[in-house]
């Protein structure tokens, strides 16, 4: 895979999968707007793994306390912070696991991959970000999430899968609508990506694992893992520093922006 091409895929991975502006609809325009051939599933888990892994350093502490608690939780104790924790992201990603399971099995994930589709979803959600963000209430930190919240938030993030939405992006929106401030909304949008991220590595593997072509792949990998690893945790680490001082309004004028033009592209 030419570097140039690999570099592109990791670095728009790596930048958007944080930021409320939509990664999968990024990666869809790419070989659309380009002309570039698709990446292909391999450099697609490659870049995945690379961004779950800066989302995992940068809330280690969180990530460490949700980790000891799983044992906990999976005897039915939810009385600790770790179990807790690791209940209410299992509760918030049982959603989006089913719902992409059946649009695969329908077909309809094909269907909704169009410059259109992701247009006036870019353009759609942009609008209803700025008016959560507007209207939300900050009466809320990410420790007062609970399992309501962690069902509302789930069905939220489902709505992801429609290309151009954007996961971070949609979980913000619900979070900030249940009256969580900004940090606390993102923290938990993050934290959330976790598993998510993780589920559809693992889909994603598992359909190339068997693929012959691999083996002469991994250098592509290791590059596509490390460059969206390194842009990821440099999005990651400017958002949420950012977002003590400055609203997401300037992600809305970007989607906004960009959702105008695919909506005329496609029509043209």
């Amino acid at each position: 895979m030419p570097i140039l091409h690999l570099a592109l895929v990791a670095l728009i991975q790596g930048i958007t999968e944080f930021l409320p502006i939509s990664s999968s609809g990024h990666l869809i325009l790419l070989p659309q707007l380009t002309g570039m051939a698709d990446q292909g599933q391999a450099i697609d888990v490659a870049v995945h793994v690379g961004t779950l892994g800066a989302v995992v350093l940068y809330f280690w502490s969180d990530v460490r306390v949700g980790l000891l608690g799983i044992p906990r939780m999976l005897t039915g104790r939810i009385d600790t912070p770790g179990s807790r924790l690791a209940f209410l992201l299992l509760i918030a990603t049982l959603p989006v696991i089913i719902a992409g399971l059946a649009l695969e099995v329908t077909g309809l994930d094909e269907a909704l991959r169009s410059a259109s589709v992701i247009g006036w979803t870019m353009l759609l959600f942009g609008l209803v970000l700025w008016w959560a963000d507007r209207v939300g209430a900050e009466r809320k930190a990410d420790t007062d999430w609970t399992l309501r919240d962690a069902v509302i938030l789930g069905l939220w993030q489902a709505v992801a899968l429609i290309p151009g939405t954007s996961r971070s992006g949609i979980c913000i929106t619900g979070a900030r609508f249940l009256g969580y401030d900004r940090h606390g909304a993102a923290k938990i949008s993050m934290l959330m990506s976790i598993p998510t991220i993780l589920a559809s590595g693992i889909l994603l593997g598992a359909e190339v694992a068997s693929d012959p072509a691999l083996s002469g792949m991994w250098g592509d990998i290791a590059i596509g893992a490390a460059l969206a690893f390194g842009a990821a945790l440099l999005a990651l680490t400017l958002m949420m520093r950012l977002l003590r001082t400055v609203s997401f309004t300037p992600y809305v004028v970007y989607r906004v922006v960009l959702g105008v033009f695919l909506i005329w592209w496609a029509a043209a």
